[in-house]
């Protein structure tokens, strides 16, 4: 596909652009507006294909739950392995497209992979992530950052108390999620391991805050966040933060997610997650 389309649609998703304008530009690129409405199935995600472990897979336990939040009860999916054993706990945080069937998937990959895991829905305080786009896109503009911050910070603290929890604490999170998990690393000492992919990079001033470990996966054709790697990485080697950086050649901002068909590469996905594992393993064994 167009890389200038997939481009547009990038910034459709991160940027204040309505649908409505979104689809005339679009129209504009692809000829028509029966053309743009063609092509839009294969942009938006589908959630039908979501499911790689099955939510009733007799390896692991999957749970709905709530946790205190700055000023409201945060919801989160929970998925463990099925013994009553302590294994690391690592926070999933999903894309601005909120607690979604592809990110509970991923909650429970990271389950079977051997750890505690919990995805929290950042738009609980306004009864959870919705079914419309449109409405979540709105809810997302009017986060408060700080307040946000906070309510995934607290999802450590619901970790680390919890009765699976080895107390050893990691995150990983993916665009909006990936930005959040630098977040976290820059505001929690206790952090051990943090897997931020494809997300924006904090201020080059809290680097030197950063304790945990650090995993950076990014796609070698997102121009927009890959701006700031060169910064991060220098920060990251001036406060001597361990660090791993891989770039995918070929792959898309959002590479990882397979229920966006024009931007999933599978083997750039593979190898991320492979890396991924693997650093948890390492960082919080």
């Amino acid at each position: 596909m167009d890389q200038r389309i997939i481009n547009l649609f990038d910034e459709y998703t991160h940027k204040p652009l309505k649908r409505d304008v979104f689809l005339k530009r679009l129209a504009e690129m692809t000829g028509g507006m029966a053309a743009a409405l063609a092509i839009l199935p294969m942009l938006e995600v589908n959630y039908a294909h979501a499911e790689t472990i099955s939510g009733q897979d007799d390896r692991i336990v999957t749970e709905r739950i709530t946790y205190p939040g700055t000023d409201t009860a945060m919801k989160g999916y929970l998925a463990r392995p099925k013994d009553n054993a302590k294994h690391g706990a690592v926070v999933v945080i999903h894309e601005n497209r909120g607690l979604n069937p592809h990110i509970e998937d991923v909650t429970r990959r990271v389950a079977l992979a051997g750890f505690l895991a919990v995805a929290p829905d950042a738009l609980s305080a306004t009864g959870g992530t919705p079914a419309d786009e449109t409405q979540m896109r709105e809810q997302f503009g009017k986060l408060d950052a700080d307040k946000t911050r906070q309510n995934f910070l607290k999802a450590l603290d619901f970790l680390k108390n919890h009765p699976n929890s080895n107390g050893k604490l990691g995150a990983v999170g993916f665009c909006w999620g990936g930005a959040m998990a630098n977040q976290l690393a820059v505001h929690s000492p206790e952090l051990k391991a943090a897997v931020p992919f494809y997300g924006r990079q904090p201020d080059v001033a809290d680097v030197p805050k950063i304790k945990a470990a650090v995993q950076l996966h990014y796609g070698g054709m997102d121009e927009r966040i890959n701006a700031g790697i060169p910064a991060y990485e220098e920060a990251l080697k001036k406060a001597g933060v361990k660090y791993e950086l891989y770039v995918y050649d070929g792959a898309q901002h959002a590479f990882h997610n397979d229920t966006a068909p024009t931007r999933f590469n599978e083997a750039a996905a593979k190898l991320a997650w492979e890396r991924t594992i693997n650093f948890f393993k390492k960082n919080l064994a």
